[in-house]
């Protein structure tokens, strides 16, 4: 466990020594606290009081919710005392890092769901029990799992899809897919050339290439899922030799190299993909769930939510968002798990769906909110999410394994050898589970 310990705090830039300041440096300006007490609290939530950190410093519609719920808990009952304290999103996986090397975790954390098996195992956080039949109708991509147990929750997830005006396609004879009959890969890659063809679009696609980090396995793997490859042989989480370097991933390479050789997608797009897809500098976008309500307030019924094509293993798109958990360390572990069954009521799930325009995990709350139930303008999406979404690969390497992804990819974009890249990269995943003793328990 030693050996975990340290690789991650190098992957994050910390290191033992600076974990304190960093604790300090998160505490001052850059965050938040809230509580309906005035009690002390303590990292760990002793005398009663539960801790709770999160990611939303910078989300205020978000924060909002989770500072309701947190007051409505506190005036519920008198046995224990929430307090939130909000990190900027760009600092808080360090800050849990580095806590966690000082053995200072919150009782209650919330995580991005890929994160949720290497702080598992790295022993962060704690199983969550009692919570079986509160999660029972939640999307099963809001629920994350490590060896068959439940060590996070989530509120809401999203989904991605492709942005396209409805006019735009059929004056060029484009068929408008739909969850039941998508776009196969060739009829996507021609409605490309058609769509090039015209001259009105320096690039007809936008995939928003000049995002960074996690959206890189997040958008992208899901489409070399589509071609049949994948990030990692699932089988044990082993190895990627002979997965992400195979045939089918080759494949997924050199069609997505092809799309800028082809003059159909920019190297890096624009980084407003929402502008350049309202001002008509681009045909199709390719976004998440969270861009609908924008678009569709500038264009009305000219756009419509694609799902993404069919290269021959069904459409993919990612599955997980960010969750929330309970850290090993926590003294008042009952308190916790009190707060946690609290806010998972449905009318909570609600309220944080409506705050942030998200799915709710719910199947009762989607059933009755106005967006998403059926019949309504975004339930799209949650067929999405409950027909297509794939969880990024459930292993303690998949920090790893998703920084390896996004700069082989980009390589690959750059004009790298698609095989040697993907090879490389197999190689070196492999590497890091083996210095791992394989993330044995």
């Amino acid at each position: 466990m030693a050996r975990h310990s340290l690789r991650r705090l190098a992957l994050t830039g910390v290191t033992a020594t600076s974990a304190v300041a960093l604790l300090a440096a998160c505490g001052g300006g850059s965050t938040s606290s809230t509580s309906a007490s005035s009690g002390t609290s303590g990292s760990s939530g002793g005398g009663g009081t539960v801790t709770v950190w999160t990611h939303n410093a910078g989300n205020a519609a978000e924060l909002a919710s989770v500072n309701r719920i947190v007051a409505a808990y506190n005036a519920s009952q008198h046995k224990y005392t929430v307090k939130v304290q909000a990190f900027p999103q760009s600092s808080y996986n360090d800050a849990v890092v580095a806590a966690a090397s000082a053995k200072k975790l919150p009782c209650i954390l919330d995580m991005d769901a890929p994160n949720v098996p290497d702080w598992a195992w790295a022993g962060y956080l704690a199983p969550l029990t009692g919570l079986d039949s509160t999660v029972a109708n939640y999307l099963p991509s809001t629920e994350g799992k490590y060896n068959g147990k439940l060590y996070s929750v989530g509120f809401y997830d999203v989904a991605l899809a492709m942005y396209a005006r409805p006019s735009v396609l059929k004056a060029n004879g484009i068929r408008i897919p739909t969850i039941a009959q998508p776009w196969t890969g060739d009829e996507f890659n021609a409605a490309l050339a058609k769509l090039k063809a015209t001259g009105k679009y320096a690039y007809p696609l936008d995939l928003g290439t000049s995002s960074a980090g996690e959206w890189w396995p997040y958008a992208y793997s899901p489409l070399l899922q589509s071609f049949g490859g994948d990030l990692i042989n699932r089988d044990g989480y082993k190895s990627a030799k002979g997965t992400l370097d195979g045939d089918k991933s080759v494949a997924w390479a050199t069609w997505f190299r092809g799309l800028v050789t082809k003059g159909y997608m920019a190297l890096k797009s624009g980084t407003d993909g929402n502008a350049d897809f309202l001002n008509g500098k681009t045909a199709i976008l390719y976004s998440g769930s969270w861009a609908a309500t924008p678009l569709t307030k500038k264009l009305g019924k000219d756009v419509a939510f694609l799902p993404p094509p069919n290269f021959g293993n069904g459409p993919k798109i990612g599955g997980g968002s960010w969750q929330w958990g309970m850290s090993s360390g926590c003294k008042e572990q009952a308190g916790a798990l009190d707060y946690l069954k609290f806010s998972f009521q449905d009318k909570w799930d609600a309220d944080m769906a409506t705050s942030t325009a998200n799915i709710p995990s719910s199947s009762t709350v989607a059933a009755a909110d106005p967006n998403f139930k059926p019949g309504g303008p975004f339930e799209f999406f949650r067929q999405e999410a409950q027909k297509y979404a794939v969880l990024r690969p459930v292993t303690p390497a998949y920090p790893f394994i998703s920084t390896e992804f996004t700069k082989t990819a980009q390589d690959i974009l750059a004009g790298a050898d698609p095989k040697g890249a993907l090879s490389k990269a197999a190689s070196d995943i492999d590497n890091e589970i083996q210095s791992n003793d394989n993330y044995s328990s």
